[in-house]
């Protein structure tokens, strides 16, 4: 299945069914009086997050999303149907924004969220409601409002505790095909992770879930190399696991760099928690090892940890340090759960 996470689609409600004039006509009864019924109510737009799903692959291939509209009144004073609804069913994470990109609309993060996204036009009252002690037979009924039509773009952020950022190459998706099921590609070239990939990582009998996404680049933010479309996926991470490849020349200027787009793109982002660990450490000695973490830790201005993937080496203490910042977030969804009202 291929990977989408920005898709544009065009959502219009139902409109509301005209009222009817009508007039009862029975025999043995002189006045009859009018009895036109009202017009049914169009339809609802509505999004939904379901489980399941974690692309916007099925809006790629059908973008117009239109609910039926009301019936119109009948005589004998029969309500026109309503309008049937429509549901679009959306990945847990998506944002919904306006036509101009910027404003969110909603943003459904958990499973059976639900939002309205244009409410259908209300039915038209029949030649019934207008009759009057000095308006015995009313003539005339209202229109049905107009649907709402509106243009909306989707945008999927994955949800993942952990988020993995790094340059092109540095060992993401094979750290991550290293502690988890998930198979993304690997190779000896740089942007070999063309979209995200998530996997399930267990630790010391807990399971949490990592993002890895596309490496970033010097001038990302400004759309070099795949630019930094990506980062949204690790946007809602509570922890960022910065790899450095420690076979570089200049591991502070990678470490720079990554660090630079973080905070291009986001301030938020660049102040999340982050753990900074020197990958590829099975290639170098114990001299080359040591120079290169110092010149690390003097650039972040903090502690650094090391591993390789490949081999296995401090992967394990590297996991637990993700542990650590993941499971204060749990706690208080474990609270948050426990101390919400029951409800039928």
């Amino acid at each position: 299945m291929k990977f989408l996470d920005l898709a544009k689609v065009y959502v219009r409600s139902g409109g509301g069914g005209a009222g009817c004039v009508s007039f009862r006509r029975e025999k043995f009864i002189e006045y009859g009086g009018p009895d036109g019924g009202d017009g049914g109510r169009g339809g609802d737009v509505w999004a939904e997050a379901v489980d399941g799903l974690n692309t916007l692959i099925d809006f790629r291939y059908q973008q117009h999303f239109f609910a039926k509209s009301g019936q119109h009144g009948m005589g004998a004073q029969r309500t026109g149907a309503s309008g049937d609804d429509i549901v679009l069913k959306v990945p847990v994470g998506t944002e919904i924004l306006d036509e101009d990109q910027e404003t969110v609309i909603a943003d459904l993060t958990q499973p059976g969220q639900r939002v309205q996204l244009a409410r259908g036009g209300n039915g038209g009252f029949g030649n019934l409601h207008f009759k009057s002690s000095t308006n015995r037979a009313p003539r005339h009924a209202n229109p049905g409002q107009p649907g709402v039509e509106r243009t909306l773009w989707l945008r999927l952020k994955l949800i993942a505790d952990a988020g993995l950022v790094g340059l092109p190459n540095a060992g993401k998706s094979t750290f991550l095909a290293a502690v988890s099921n998930a198979r993304p590609k690997i190779a000896d070239y740089p942007f070999t992770t063309l979209h995200p990939n998530l996997g399930v990582v267990g630790i010391d009998g807990h399971e949490f879930v990592m993002a890895d996404i596309p490496g970033l680049i010097e001038g990302a933010s400004e759309g070099r190399g795949l630019g930094d479309q990506f980062l949204g996926h690790v946007e809602r991470s509570n922890v960022l696991l910065h790899l450095v490849d420690g076979t570089s020349e200049d591991v502070a200027g990678d470490a720079r760099t990554i660090l630079t787009e973080l905070e291009a793109y986001s301030p938020l982002l660049s102040q999340k928690p982050r753990i900074t660990v020197l990958n590829k450490i099975d290639a170098l000695d114990e001299e080359e090892l040591a120079e290169a973490k110092a010149a690390l830790e003097a650039e972040i201005g903090g502690p650094v940890l090391a591993m390789s993937g490949v081999a296995g080496t401090g992967v394990t203490e590297v996991l637990r340090a993700l542990w650590k910042h993941i499971v204060p977030t749990r706690r208080k969804v474990d609270i948050e759960q426990e101390t919400k009202p029951w409800q039928p």
